[in-house]
Formats: structure tokens, sequence, C-alpha cells
């Protein structure tokens, strides 16, 4: 609440608020930055649980035993050397029809 009071020539506007909303004034800036200090403590903690996690994980993937390899590579991996053999189609004889006329 502004008011006005007059001495002599010159009028003096006098500023009065209440305690509360003054109070509200001087906290506010705190309020946001304990609510920045929060959300950063949340994501330390949160990267910090990250790393634990993975670690733990590498080390149980390199701790595992290797399954060994397929002796025979795919016919459609495009890594696989010429010289091996192609793979064989083998018909039964429910797959052959011969003509007759």
């Amino acid at each position: 609440m502004t008011t006005a009071t007059a001495l002599g020539d010159t009028t003096f506007f006098l500023n009065m608020t209440t305690r509360g909303e003054d109070f509200l004034y001087k906290s506010s800036g705190a309020i946001v930055a304990a609510i920045v200090v929060v959300v950063i403590i949340i994501f330390t903690v949160v990267l910090i649980l990250l790393k634990m996690y993975n670690r733990k994980m590498r080390i149980r993937r390199e701790l595992e035993p290797k399954s060994p390899k397929p002796a025979t590579p795919s016919a459609l991996d495009p890594n696989s050397s010429s010289s091996q053999q192609p793979a064989t189609v083998t018909f039964g004889p429910a797959d052959v029809h011969v003509e007759t006329r």
C-alpha cells in the first residue's frame, strides 16, 4: 500500500507492505535457489547410480564365460570368405514334378 504524505512543499511516498508480503518477496529467491539445488542433487544421484550399474554390468559381461562361435557362418554374411563352400539345396522326391504327355 502506498500512501502520500505532505510535508511543506515536498510530497513523500511511503511504500507500506505487510510483513507477510515482504517476507514472500525476500524469500522467493531462496525458494528458487533451493529448488535448483534439489534438482541438481537428484540429477547427480541418478548419474552416480547409472555409472555404478554400467560398471556392474560391464564386469558381469567380462567375467561370464564366452560361448563358442558357431562353426558354420550364415550364408548371408557379407564378411564370409569366398573360399567356403556355398550352401547346397537338395530336393526330395515330393518336390520333383515330371511332366507326362
